[in-house]
């Protein structure tokens, strides 16, 4: 590494992380005096609130803005440069432009691993406390309204429940059945099954078994009783911001949980999981679009280049959400739809690179 890598390194990384000090500490500020009446009601300390809630926010938001803070970074980094006429001093003295990049590469490749690292496991870990605040003490109470409820719980075994109660973690009219290809063998139905949290078990109302064997059929009935199955309260407690909770290898599972089970909102998880692998990439190309735009003089200064590279990054920040709720509700690929603001965005950096004037 020569001394104008570490020069501009050094720029660029102190600058992205002054940015995102101070774009998330106002975001704080904000959110703040939005749920300060919340936090009053629920008559909650400072210390409380600063190590429960905001010191996992933080870096909630640190990870969403960062396609902004990398771009404002590097266009205010690189457009101080060229009002200096520091990057014409660069390029006249022999250096590429291609070779004027690799420092600003090298830190969005730093911060692409800090983010994959943070987002894979730091985040969510710092999220399953945030979110459990903003349940207790924002949110309204969950209550699980679903009814009909039809699950997989086995490869051949299915679970049926008219209705389910998540504060007493009760279950009505319920139904356990066995069905071999689509040929139905065992069904056991009882009135009522609740959850005993010191055995970790289901406890049963007493049951009717019907066991099928062609045209024959047999009956019995079983007293209340205690038994496992594949099905936990969990199962039908709120998912609201559940993908953020969970670290890369919880995230897998869930999925693979929810495709053995046949669930129908694959997509919102399948989603967030490529988008964790997506968003370090997006940091690397946003990264060279920004040194792109900005290393030329502009007659509307540096501030004009900033306000550009704000554009820019909400406009990618539109893109994601979009293609997040294309995928959610099936009409994308998820893993698609997590790489098209990159591939769009690549595309952007390649044409730039190609027809603007360096």
């Amino acid at each position: 590494m020569k001394l104008l890598d570490k020069y501009i390194l050094l720029k660029f990384l102190t600058a992205f992380f002054f940015v995102v000090v101070v774009l998330v500490t106002v975001i704080c500020v904000i959110d703040f005096t939005e749920k300060n009446d919340d936090f009053i009601q629920h008559n909650l300390s400072a210390g409380k609130i600063i190590s429960e809630y905001y010191l996992n926010l933080f870096p909630y938001y640190a990870n969403l803005l960062s396609p902004i803070t990398v771009f404002i970074a590097v266009v205010f980094v690189t457009a101080r440069l060229a009002a200096r006429t520091e990057i014409v001093a660069i390029l006249a003295s022999g250096v590429s432009f291609p070779r004027l990049l690799v420092p600003y590469w090298m830190g969005a490749f730093v911060i692409g691993v800090i983010t994959f690292g943070l987002i894979g496991w730091g985040i969510p870990m710092a999220n399953k406390t945030r979110v459990a605040f903003e349940k207790k003490y924002i949110k309204n109470p969950y209550r699980y309204d679903a009814r009909n409820i039809h699950i997989k719980i086995g490869p051949k075994a299915y679970v049926y429940m008219e209705s389910y109660d998540n504060v007493n973690n009760v279950g009505y009219r319920f139904a356990l059945e066995t069905i071999d290809g689509t040929t139905l063998k065992r069904r056991m139905t009882a009135d009522a099954i609740t959850w005993d949290s010191t055995r970790r078990a289901w406890k049963l109302t007493p049951q009717l078994v019907r066991t099928f064997n062609g045209q024959q059929e047999k009956l019995l009935t079983l007293p209340a009783r205690d038994t496992t199955l594949n099905l936990y309260p969990k199962d039908f407690a709120s998912t609201w911001r559940l993908s953020e909770t969970l670290t890369l290898p919880e995230l897998n599972a869930y999925i693979q949980q929810k495709i053995d089970r046949g669930a129908d909102d694959t997509q919102v998880y399948l989603s967030e999981k490529y988008e964790r692998f997506a968003y370090p990439y997006a940091i690397f190309i946003l990264t060279t679009i920004g040194v792109i735009l900005s290393a030329r003089k502009s007659r509307a200064g540096v501030g004009g280049q900033i306000a550009l590279g704000f554009v820019l990054a909400f406009v990618f920040l539109i893109f994601v959400i979009l293609s997040r709720n294309l995928a959610q509700v099936g009409d994308m690929p998820p893993m698609l739809a997590a790489w098209v603001p990159s591939i769009i965005f690549t595309v952007i950096g390649a044409a730039l690179y190609r027809f603007v004037p360096q």
